[in-house]
């Protein structure tokens, strides 16, 4: 498969599809959640999402690292060790693959998101070692 060398979308006109929330993560509310994906990277191990979500409260696990911006509404986030934060329009936060976070969106959000899934142990050590050494080399 070949991709291109620039993909580009306007995030407030991708089309999204019903993204239905683990009904066991429902802690209020009836929230409904939709997404789109609008591209991977060449090795698929990084994918850029749109996700929005009416009113309610709920768990959430993040399976991959998830970096957010928020583009419309808000949402607060909390998570056990973190101070409950609300994130608004423009704001962006980290949430690292393996923890869950509790978010409560009081009308409606709507997020970019780019998942990077992490590499094993062993494959990340790879790799950090390659990018020292064409440091070095480039010295």
């Amino acid at each position: 498969m070949s991709l291109s060398a620039i993909e580009a979308v306007s995030l407030d006109q991708l089309p999204l599809n019903d993204d239905p929330i683990n009904a066991d993560w429902i802690i209020s509310g009836d929230p409904v959640a939709r997404a789109a994906q609008w591209s991977a990277s060449k090795d698929g191990t990084t994918t850029t999402h749109v996700w929005d979500c009416t009113k309610g409260r709920f768990r959430w696990y993040f399976s991959a690292d998830e970096i957010v911006q928020i583009l419309e509404g808000s949402v607060t986030v909390e998570s056990e060790g973190v101070a409950k934060r609300t994130l608004r329009v423009g704001d962006a936060a980290l949430f690292r693959a393996g923890s869950w976070s509790e978010w409560h969106v009081e009308d409606y959000v709507r997020k970019h998101a780019i998942l990077s899934v992490p590499l094993h142990p062993s494959v990340s050590f790879g790799v950090r070692a390659v990018r020292k050494l064409g440091r070095m080399v480039r010295r």
